[in-house]
């Protein structure tokens, strides 16, 4: 009955170890299949890390880009600034040039009311000269005087003729001033339109980069989050293949002493 009852225990034994056995098998093929998962798991994270390095370089080039358009626009700013400056001041002198023709304008004018005046005493004077002719043996003396009068008088009209001519032809010079001064005028107004046409695309084109760098941003982050839940699967899978040896090294003590005490048991 000794026997039997032995031969029943190493039975059981011989059993159990069958089971261990193939427990130990099924973990060593689970372990070999958590090695691959955890090599396929490092070389994703090695492509990520090559991929987030591409990532960086691509956005230090994008903030250098930004930072050179940025530049760009703030010395376009100061050149429309200048031009600005340099349009007030040509207005300006438009406005005194204006004020300076008006003002000849209403000098012109009262010369021509005094000329005019004058030219109408000439033709009082040659009528009253016409009506005195009966009379002049007897004004002789006064007649000579009125001639004298009279020369006096075309004197101080070919005076005045030669400043109306001079001023007429300062008045041309300052329309013909003034029109350049005005095509100057349309020139600048055209050139601030056109740098504000330029400004205005490169800032379009800087606000598109940092819609595009804010979403380079937001897939380095979003990688980064993805690195960083791999590495902790990563961790616990390191964890569990910790845990498992363990198990294994204790099976395998287990084991040990199975063997241990079936070796006793077959020199009993």
């Amino acid at each position: 009955s000794t026997i039997q009852k032995q031969r029943q225990e190493l039975q059981l034994l011989i059993a159990e170890l069958k089971d261990r056995d193939k427990e130990l098998d099924d973990m060593v093929a689970v372990h070999q299949r958590q090695l691959l998962a955890w090599e396929d798991d490092r070389q994703k994270i090695l492509t990520l890390a090559e991929r987030c390095s591409l990532l960086n370089n691509e956005l230090n080039k994008r903030n250098e880009i930004i930072k050179s358009l940025t530049k760009r626009i703030k010395f376009l700013e100061s050149q429309q600034n200048d031009s600005k400056a340099t349009l007030e001041n040509t207005q300006q002198k438009f406005k005194e040039l204006s004020q300076k023709v008006t003002d000849q304008t209403v000098h012109r004018q009262a010369l021509e009311e005094k000329n005019q005046s004058l030219h109408c005493s000439v033709l009082e004077l040659s009528a009253r000269a016409g009506q005195l002719q009966a009379r002049e043996q007897e004004l002789l003396t006064m007649l000579k005087l009125k001639d004298e009068t009279i020369r006096e008088t075309t004197d101080h009209i070919t005076e005045f003729t030669a400043k109306f001519k001079k001023l007429a032809s300062a008045l041309r010079a300052a329309k013909a001033e003034g029109f350049t001064l005005n095509k100057e005028k349309q020139d600048l107004k055209l050139r601030v339109k056109e740098l504000i046409l330029e400004t205005n695309k490169l800032k379009d084109d800087l606000c598109e980069k940092m819609n595009e760098n804010n979403k380079q941003q937001e897939e380095i982050v979003h990688l980064r989050q993805e690195n960083s839940s791999l590495r902790n699967e990563l961790a616990l899978t390191v964890e569990k293949a910790k845990r498992k040896d363990q198990l294994l090294q204790s099976a395998k003590a287990k084991q040990a002493r199975t063997d241990t005490e079936l070796s006793n048991l077959r020199q009993v």
